[in-house]
């Protein structure tokens, strides 16, 4: 796994970059931290969360091209969706499950993002069948002639999974610009990653595709940038798909509905919040004199002040209507637009 020490001009990065890659992983956390709060006072149903997995999520999203790229993230892409257009008002409709929650009206649990202006796949729920989807959409790329690459993202759990598998093989085959990043936060849900992988890292997995595999860093987003940037580089200019697996620890219980104490030791827990990876970025920013206490509570104050007026707006906004159960499931007998 690579760990060895960077530094952001090495890789292109401006000071006003990092800060930004930072000011996303801070609003990914605040979202999430106040989607648990509104769960636990009965205001919201369900909360996936993404806390921990900030980094790896928003130092891939910065690697890639957000204006002409395909996602297909999976549910606890928030750093991702974020920087690709997502706003904390949408993501705090989908989480009240409101008419104007632009991934499914309010229809679908909260993680399931689909965006088609901003190029988010939308996802399903049965777990790992993004990576197919993302595999097709590259497919129908290269046969349209259009230049753009696809990044589909996915737990280690659902490495396990024949979608993994199908998708994966047939990226590799085809030789298809695909970035497959998997967010490896140590369980599926209260299963340990030693027991779910028979090899080392679920990067020796690639071999067997025929791509590249890398396991990096996923508590560090300059480490994840670097390798998510060779990697779309790399399918840019014809050289196929990656397999990226950013080691990652996951803060939380799976979900709300989960009791992490069940499987987890307290020394476990505690381990993953000592490498809690915003406190280790804002540690590299203050350490390379990009931020001080000044900036850091402009910061807060810009993030807080948005998570607010998004929860705000989505706990005041209406319901569908009752009527709108079947709208964009079946055509309209008028023939009108869906």
């Amino acid at each position: 796994m690579q760990e060895v020490q960077i530094r952001h001009e090495e890789l292109g990065l401006t000071n006003e970059q990092v800060i930004e890659m930072f000011e996303t992983m801070l609003m990914a956390r605040r979202l999430d931290e106040r989607m648990w709060l509104l769960n636990r006072s009965g205001k919201i149903p369900f909360v996936i969360s993404c806390q921990g997995q900030e980094a790896a999520q928003v130092g891939a999203a910065f690697a890639l091209d957000k204006n002409k790229d395909y996602i297909a993230p999976y549910y606890r892409d928030m750093g991702v969706v974020l920087h690709f257009g997502m706003t904390p008002r949408d993501l705090m409709l989908s989480a009240f499950a409101k008419e104007e929650d632009p991934n499914s009206g309010g229809r679908q649990m909260p993680g399931h993002f689909g965006q088609k202006r901003n190029r988010i796949l939308t996802g399903s729920s049965p777990v790992t069948t993004q990576v197919p989807h993302a595999v097709g959409v590259a497919l129908a790329g290269r046969l349209q002639k259009e230049d753009f690459i696809t990044f589909v993202t996915l737990g280690e759990g659902s490495s396990n999974q024949g979608d993994f598998h199908e998708g994966a093989n047939f990226a590799g085959v085809h030789k298809l610009p695909v970035i497959i990043m998997v967010e490896n936060n140590q369980y599926a849900i209260s299963v340990p990653v030693e027991r779910q992988l028979g090899c080392a890292k679920v990067s020796d997995r690639a071999i067997g595709y025929g791509m590249p595999g890398i396991t990096v860093d996923g508590k560090c987003p300059l480490q994840v940038y670097k390798v998510v940037k060779e990697a779309a580089e790399r399918a840019r200019n014809g050289g196929g798909s990656s397999l990226i697996e950013t080691v990652t620890f996951r803060l939380t219980a799976h979900s709300s509905d989960d009791d992490d104490r069940q499987y987890r030791t307290a020394e476990d827990i505690a381990e993953g919040r000592a490498k809690d990876p915003i406190i280790s970025f804002e540690k590299y920013l203050r350490e390379t004199g990009i931020m001080d206490d000044t900036l850091r509570a402009e910061i807060e104050d810009r993030v807080m002040a948005e998570v607010n007026a998004a929860t705000d707006y989505a706990e005041a906004a209406p319901y569908a209507k009752p009527e709108d159960t079947l709208k964009y499931v079946y055509a309209p007998v008028d023939g009108g637009d869906l």
